[in-house]
């Protein structure tokens, strides 16, 4: 799990063009959005994207991304759990 972590932090680094970033920057409990990392609404699509390409998951609405991009650890178990690839 530790690795899907990692690689997640490096996906979304990459993604999001967060250039000054490294993963060891993104705390894995920390919100994704509003105080922690600070993503936006564009960013979540941006992050649906990132997980219908990588992983083969398509989360159907925006709502559903809420639950998935809490923070890193949801997002890792999320995957580990519904990825199709």
């Amino acid at each position: 799990m530790e690795d899907l972590k990692q690689e997640l932090k490096e996906k979304i680094i990459a993604a999001l063009k967060l250039a000054d970033m490294t993963p060891s920057d993104i705390d894995n409990e920390a919100p994704l959005f509003g105080d922690g990392l600070g993503l936006d609404s564009i960013d979540a699509l941006e992050l649906m994207l990132l997980l219908e390409k990588n992983y083969g998951i398509r989360l159907q609405n925006p709502a559903e991304g809420k639950k998935v991009f809490v923070n890193i650890d949801t997002m890792a178990a999320y995957v580990a759990e519904n990825r199709t690839r």
